[in-house]
């Protein structure tokens, strides 16, 4: 039996290469990803123990933000006594204190640079020894800097803005632009900066001025001698720490958190492909169960024949899931090799996007390899277990019967009955979704299981509603084609299971694409209204440091500006009350009204002042207030105080205002940077032109400064939707292309098992023409089932789980994309034509004699 089952693989190798590559695409995506992962990890990993090489112990403030970052500044205890200290320590080779910050470069072109990721934008102070070098940033270029007005970039950061010593680069810290002569570049094993970020060097007194102060440092690096125990070096550092301010990490643990931020997203997109990895393996699953029930029924005769020869029904099963283990192997060795090409693609594509991965070897484990080749060999083995006990019931005095049979009624039945029940348990499911708003990951895993039942239901009843829906389609393309139309309808009528198993694998990725691309159209115009409500301002100014805000005076400078009808300073605090915390906005309310159109159903703008303030409905209904009620609010100044506010009125919450509205004088003295965090700009009538350049000279034009007008404040605010959807529908592609790559195998297929009927139509007056008519009016009409059903079950699915985004976001309302659900019906009609191209020629080809005589 089992040479039985190597001659039929060999036999059928033209009918099972359009198996083999779904089986060999879905295991490439799995391998790459694997190795991929891997592979990155490695990079960060060596990127680490370079950068850290010498590194026995790390001395840093707490507070720090990560290795070698911090917050919270200026910071004490770190000082040049401490490092005297530890210099003294037995077991120190070296000690180099350092002053770690943020410096955003603006390209020669006057772009900032990473001006959306700024913790990637690393500064600190250059420390060179007696020969004038820092051995830990070795010059490729220059010198060092010497003098408050120089500075050093990395050899691949002066590369990306375009800079050559001598230049003057303007850059920015936490404020205004400032200016500097480059004077040198440097290499750098950072992987910090090997992901992305640039690093930018000051000499030590000039880094302190710009981060902390005089005499001050946030991190002391410690190196060992030979023979040091580097723990042991460790805990006698921790002894000479202030009891609070500062801790000491080890060089490992310092280097595995290097390696470990590094390696965080990249990690999180493995994952993520790794899903849809699984998607496009669940997808050919349908193709490998279709393929081998279409050989099963195309052997029929030559399995009844075994079973007359005294093969048992064990033996049957075992031959074909030995032919589908030898199918599988050989397709997941060809897809492991695809993904080493993927992997290694991987890195280049996404540090395009701006990732900048560290480079490395490819990273292969064993595991990796194990585990690739056995989902491959797995998936293909269940996929056919079903096909060979259909094999397995064949009986020896059918050997006589008809190659393509129709499934039996009562299986049929069966499968109607468990389809009505899963997709019934699922509608109910995501209804019940619907009616409930989602208020904790419980909720979500529900939604998750209601679309999971919805899809599974579909897929068992997709033979039932093959009929009433072909039929439809049969009347179209009868009509407009004449009998090529109707014979299509009645091959793809003819065996519903088949149809069903091939308008499945496409209903799945159109499922997920329609979904995905609902309720991505429907959250952006919720966001894009949300972020729109009220705002009638022009410009918004605002600084893109995480930390960063606007000085006190920038709207003065900006009402200085020719042009600006009303320049408004708005900063936000949180207070404390009994009802929980409360982000109060301060502005100036008379000119607010200039910039923001708030829907006050109690007071007016004009009613706010000193000690009085307007609250949002929403807050109002938490804490149940009014106008006249008081408002007890904690601060934190230093020392904790209440404060007593009066409710004057209340509006409808906005994106812009949440939870209440006061005078700048209230809020401003409780933030805690003591700076605004936007302006916003009202334009005088027609004078709106160049006001944005205007805008960012009268504030230094500082690389951190962000001047949006409304579109593109609006589209910043959604931006992350769009590439996000985006990067998805290029994921899903691949179970699609799969999918695609059913529709042709089962038409090869059908076309083969249907040669003597091919045969019969050519003699009895159907020429080629028509031949190829009929194949491609099949698979259109195949590719358009499985597109409707899965646009209408996405379209449910994106509807029932609304609620997912109306519990975060008041303006949540579905919002069908007319114009891509339009697309993705062209898009299933062009896979159903290019699908048949290949099939249609092959059964126009046939020789009408030799096609008649087939057995």
């Amino acid at each position: 039996m089992l040479r039985t089952a190597l001659r039929n693989v060999l036999a059928h190798k033209a009918r099972l290469l359009m198996t083999a590559l779904a089986v060999l695409l879905g295991v490439a995506f799995v391998s790459g990803t694997l190795v991929f992962g891997d592979s990155v990890a490695g990079a960060f990993d060596n990127a680490a123990a370079k950068n850290l090489k010498g590194v026995a112990a790390s001395v840093q403030a707490n507070g720090a933000s990560g290795p070698g970052g911090s917050e919270g500044k200026p910071i004490t205890g770190l000082d040049t006594e401490l490092a005297r200290k530890i210099r003294a320590l037995p077991g120190v080779a070296s000690v180099r204190p350092t002053v770690n910050g943020e410096a955003t470069l603006a390209a020669k072109d006057g772009s900032p640079v990473n001006a959306d990721n700024n913790w990637l934008n690393l500064a600190t102070n250059y420390l060179p020894a007696k020969d004038g070098k820092d051995s830990r940033f070795p010059l490729t270029a220059g010198r060092g800097p010497a003098a408050e007005g120089e500075l050093v970039l990395d050899t691949r950061t002066a590369e990306k803005t375009g800079y050559r010593i001598g230049d003057t680069v303007r850059f920015a810290t936490d404020g205004p632009a400032l200016t500097k002569k480059l004077v040198g570049t440097v290499s750098t094993d950072d992987p910090r900066v090997a992901a992305g970020g640039t690093l930018t060097l000051f000499d030590t007194p000039t880094a302190q001025k710009l981060f902390l102060h005089a005499g001050q440092f946030d991190e002391i690096t410690v190196a060992a001698k030979a023979g040091t125990d580097e723990r042991a070096l460790t805990a006698r550092v921790q002894t000479l720490l202030p009891e609070k301010g500062a801790r000491v990490v080890s060089g490992a643990d310092l280097a595995a958190q290097q390696s470990g931020g590094g390696a965080g997203d990249s990690g999180f997109f493995a994952k993520l492909l790794m899903v849809f990895a699984g998607i496009a393996l669940f997808v050919g699953g349908f193709i490998i169960a279709n393929t081998f029930t279409m050989l099963i029924a195309q052997r029929s005769r030559e399995i009844a024949l075994m079973r007359a020869v005294g093969a048992s029904r064990r033996q049957v099963v075992r031959s074909v899931l030995a032919e589908a283990a030898v199918l599988g192997l050989g397709a997941s060795a060809a897809g492991f090799a695809l993904g080493l090409g993927i992997a290694a693609a991987m890195r280049p594509l996404l540090n395009a996007t701006g990732a900048d991965l560290p480079d490395g070897p490819l990273v292969i484990t064993t595991s990796t390899v194990a585990s690739s080749l056995a989902v491959g060999v797995l998936v293909t083995v269940l996929a056919a277990w079903l096909p060979s006990r259909k094999a397995a019931k064949i009986a020896p005095i059918e050997a006589l019967s008809t190659v393509d049979q129709a499934p039996p009624a009562r299986a049929l039945v069966i499968r109607n009955v468990l389809g009505a029940l899963l997709t019934g348990a699922g509608v109910l499911v995501m209804l019940h979704v619907s009616t409930f708003r989602i208020t904790s990951q419980d909720h979500v895993q529900i939604a998750m299981l209601g679309s999971g039942l919805t899809v599974s239901g579909m897929i068992v009843l997709a033979p039932l509603l093959s009929r009433p829906l072909i039929t439809l389609a049969g009347k179209v393309t009868t009509r407009w084609f004449g009998v090529s139309g109707k014979l299509a309808k009645e091959n793809a009528l003819r065996n519903p299971r088949r149809t069903a198993a091939t308008a499945s694998a496409l209903m799945i990725g159109f499922t997920l694409i329609t979904a995905l691309t609902v309720a991505g159209h429907s959250t952006q115009q919720s966001l894009d209204k949300q972020v729109a409500q009220g705002l009638t301002a022009d410009y918004s100014v605002s600084n893109s440091s995480h930390r960063g805000s606007l000085e006190p005076g920038a709207a003065d400078k900006v009402a200085r500006v020719p042009g600006v009808a009303a320049a408004v300073p708005v900063t936000s605090t949180r207070f404390g009350t009994k009802s929980g915390p409360v982000v109060i906005t301060g502005t100036d309310p008379k000119a607010f009204g200039k910039t923001t159109e708030l829907d006050f159903q109690a007071g007016s703008l004009r009613d706010i002042g000193p000690g009085k303030i307007a609250v949002s409905d929403e807050f109002a209904d938490k804490a149940g207030l009014k106008v006249g009620a008081t408002l007890d609010v904690g601060t934190d100044t230093g020392k904790t105080e209440k404060k007593k506010l009066t409710v004057v009125g209340v509006y409808a919450q906005t994106r812009a205002v949440q939870d209440a509205l006061g005078t700048l004088a209230d809020v401003f003295p409780h933030s805690g940077t003591k700076k605004l965090d936007k302006v916003l700009v009202k334009a005088e009538p027609g004078k709106d032109a160049g006001l944005e350049r205007k805008i960012r000279t009268a504030l230094g034009d500082s690389p951190l400064l962000d001047v949006q007008n409304q579109e593109q404040f609006i589209k910043s605010q959604g931006g992350q939707i769009t590439m996000a959807l985006n990067m998805m529908y290029g994921l899903l592609g691949m179970a699609v292309v799969i999918a695609v790559l059913g529709v042709v195998n089962t038409l090869a297929m059908s076309v083969f098992e249907r040669t003597r009927e091919i045969g019969m139509l050519r003699a009895i007056g159907l020429d080629r023409v028509g031949i190829k008519h009929m194949v491609r009016l099949e698979s259109v009409v195949i590719s358009l089932f499985g597109a409707v059903l899965g646009i209408g079950t996405g379209i449910f699915l994106a509807w029932a789980g609304g609620s997912l985004m109306a519990s975060s976001m008041k303006t949540y309302e579905m919002a069908l994309p007319w114009g891509s659900l339009g697309i993705f019906l062209v898009l299933a009609l062009a896979i159903g034509v290019l699908a048949a191209i290949w099939p249609a020629r092959r059964a126009a080809r046939l020789n009408m004699l030799s096609s008649i005589q087939s057995a």
